[in-house]
């Protein structure tokens, strides 16, 4: 099953959680070394970001994230797990753990 992992700020940790995550590279050598990443990147700050609306038939394109928050979505990773348990096992030894939020969803296919 495919899982994406929005790895997200969030300003709810202590210095000592920060200095217990792992390196970033070390994570990303062992979820590929195990074959369970897909792709994954990060991402720009939230203040890039661009809205995308339709309302009334009309084209609304705005400047910045669609929701003003403290925390914003520093990047993401699509994991293939074999069940939930295994993504989250894989996402408590990714670095944002300790410093930052991670979501895991599970891929909804279009045919399902």
């Amino acid at each position: 099953m495919k899982y994406l992992m929005f790895v997200t700020t969030d300003k709810d940790h202590t210095e000592a959680d920060a200095a217990a995550a792992p390196d970033i590279e070390e994570w990303v050598a062992y979820v590929t070394g195990a074959g369970k990443h897909v792709i994954g990147d990060r991402l720009r700050p939230s203040a890039d970001a661009t809205t995308v609306r339709v309302r009334g038939g009309e084209l609304l394109v705005t400047d910045g994230p669609f929701a003003e928050v403290s925390e914003w979505i520093a990047g993401f990773d699509v994991l293939e797990c074999a069940d939930l348990d295994e993504a989250i096992e894989i996402a408590s030894k990714h670095p944002m753990a300790y410093t930052g939020r991670l979501e895991l969803r599970p891929f909804w296919p279009l045919d399902g």
